[in-house]
């Protein structure tokens, strides 16, 4: 993570729009993508595949040594848009899953960290995004957190189970997965679907202080 040290002087350039919901900063050597459509951050093919090319960029530049994936205040991300998995539409339906599963693995396989901060609720898909990254910071207010694909009728594919027991405590694992419980912040620090619930701190800017704060330099999760 030598490359957060890069920057002598951290600076904040302007936001860059990328998509309708996505914004980008930087912070240093920090990049900062942050997603808001005014609801739930629910996921599409479209903003998939344009989280996925903001990842594989940030990679490639020499420059950027991790990323910070945020939501908006209500949720961090709600899972799949549901209007598409409801419509029947086989081809829409596999096209949105494949991008959310290429996303996902791509944030737990990059080669820089990827920090998610977690502004709210995160629940099926966007659950699986945070147990995707590297480190996950949250909120401790009243928010829904967890694996609920059972509980609407949906089955987890092999890799999220996999995700799932790496990341949570084998204590919460039959709850989480099979039971679809859905916790609050404190949680799914207990469950292990989060780090910190925060106390009230905004979560990028606690993303960015675990980043910058590790001695030695942050490196990814070792994986299974």
């Amino acid at each position: 993570m030598a490359a957060l040290r890069r920057s002598r002087t951290p600076s904040f350039t302007v936001p860059r729009m990328a998509h309708p919901h996505v914004s980008t900063s930087r912070q240093g050597a920090v990049q900062i993508v942050t997603v808001d459509d005014g609801r739930a951050n629910a996921f599409s093919a479209d903003l998939l595949g344009e989280l996925t090319d903001l990842l594989r960029a940030a990679e490639a530049d020499e420059s950027t040594a991790a990323m910070v994936i945020a939501g908006n205040a209500k949720a961090f991300f709600a899972g799949f848009d549901l209007d598409v998995i409801g419509s029947g539409d086989g081809r829409a339906i596999a096209e949105m899953v494949t991008a959310g599963g290429g996303f996902i693995a791509a944030c737990y396989g990059a080669s820089i960290p990827v920090v998610a901060a977690s502004t709210g609720h995160a629940v099926a898909a966007g659950a699986l995004l945070l147990l995707g990254c590297d480190h996950r910071v949250g909120v401790d207010g009243p928010v829904k957190i967890g694996l609920n694909e059972v509980a609407i009728a949906l089955t987890l594919p092999d890799w999220a189970i996999t995700i799932s027991k790496e990341r949570l405590s084998r204590r919460h694992l039959q709850r989480s997965v099979a039971n679809a419980v859905l916790v609050d912040g404190d949680g799914a620090v207990a469950a292990g679907g989060s780090n910190s619930s925060g106390g009230g701190a905004p979560t990028i800017p606690r993303g960015y202080s675990y980043l910058v704060g590790q001695a030695p330099p942050y490196e990814k999760t070792s994986h299974m």
